[in-house]
Parts: C-alpha cells; structure tokens; sequence
C-alpha cells in the first residue's frame, strides 16, 4: 500500500465462534488476507454487543471463552480490497449465523511498513 493511496476500510462483524469449515472464521479472513497480500489485518474483540440475533452479550470473568462480537479490520488499496470481498463473500452464504460487512474509504496518512526480526537474533 502507497501513502496517498486511494484506500478502503474492510470491517466485517461476526462472532468469536463463527466457523469457516474446520476452523474459526476470524482467523480463515486472517489467513486469506495475508494469502491474497493485503496490507494488513487486525482483530479486534469486543467486551460487549448483540447483532441479528438481538441476544446481548457481555465478558465477564467466568465467561472469557463464550461467544463474543469480533471485528476484522483490513485496510488496503481500494482494488484489492474489492478484489478480496468478492472472493469472501461466498463464504458467509456457507455460515449459517448472522454478520455484517462495511467497507468505507480510508485516508491514509501514514503506511510504514516494519521490519521482520529475524529469529534467534537480539537486536538493540
């Protein structure tokens, strides 16, 4: 991704629980967008909502590993972006519960790309 880019903003809301064949749904968008060379994505765990279902849910101590909203951010350049929507979209026909996805421009004022730390090496 360029700064000054044309950028767009991929959410999609969904369930902590949500399934995509043998694996949590969350982490298959992840995986895709990484697969596909998006920028980067980010997941982010709500501590309270409700969706479709209107059913509110809260975190509380006894429950960290019950059914919460999660949200998939991922900002890219607008064609991949909408590149990689139509190529997930079918995939929330297979799921039988509720989500919503949002795409919006983003106005990107800075993208720095990192580093990788090369592993076993300490650096300072």
């Amino acid at each position: 991704m360029k700064n000054q880019a044309e950028a767009r903003r991929l959410r999609i809301y969904l369930s902590s629980t949500d399934k995509f064949k043998h694996g949590l749904l969350y982490e298959t968008l992840v995986f895709a967008a990484r697969r596909y060379g998006l920028a980067g994505a980010t997941v982010l765990k709500g501590v309270m909502g409700y969706g479709s279902s209107s059913v509110v849910r809260s975190v509380r101590f006894w429950e960290i590993t019950e059914k919460m909203p999660v949200v998939v951010e991922i900002v890219d350049e607008a064609d991949k972006i909408e590149y990689f929507t139509g190529k997930i979209l079918p995939w929330f026909e297979k799921i039988p519960t509720g989500c919503l996805i949002t795409s919006e421009k983003a106005d990107v004022v800075l993208f720095k790309q990192g580093r990788k730390k090369k592993k076993g090496f300490f650096h300072f």
